[in-house]
């Protein structure tokens, strides 16, 4: 699993606004991270927040975990990066050969908007889907971040 901590910034019925405290895993000095917390400095200046399910009604200001779960973000990478770029090829090597170059760029052009709309699709999908959503961990006495 996937976890990171944030503060809930807003509440709206059924849903809270998480402002992330970090961008990565957290492990930048452990064996095996991969630095992300520094890469996420270096690009996103401002805190990022996101609109997490809040069945335990958590209140503004109050430190919470949010989980993913276990090959989700692997997943939702692929589809958002490797699957568009697919889409992107097969369509000009399709293009490159019904009318050579001038195919390839049309056909680049096409598979690259078909890449869009699997992508658009698979994203209803995640959002559809409770068990690929972010979650709000349910934290016990004493379960704190440094």
């Amino acid at each position: 699993m996937n976890e990171a901590w944030g503060t809930v910034v807003a509440r709206d019925g059924e849903q809270a606004t998480i402002r992330m405290d970090e961008t990565g895993c957290g492990r930048c000095r452990e064996a095996g991270g991969c630095g992300g917390i520094q890469a996420g400095r270096l690009f996103c200046h401002a805190p990022r927040t996101f609109t997490v399910a809040n069945p335990e009604q958590r209140r503004v200001g109050e430190r919470v975990q949010i989980v993913l779960a276990e090959g989700s973000l692997g997943r939702s990478a692929l589809q958002a990066y490797v699957q568009p770029l697919l889409a992107l090829l097969a369509g000009a090597l399709c293009g490159s050969a019904i009318a050579d170059e001038a195919g390839a760029i049309g056909g680049a052009t096409v598979g690259l908007l078909v890449g869009w709309l699997l992508l658009r699709r698979a994203q209803s999908r995640w959002r559809d889907d409770r068990g690929l959503q972010p979650s709000i961990r349910s934290c016990f006495f004493g379960q704190n971040p440094q």
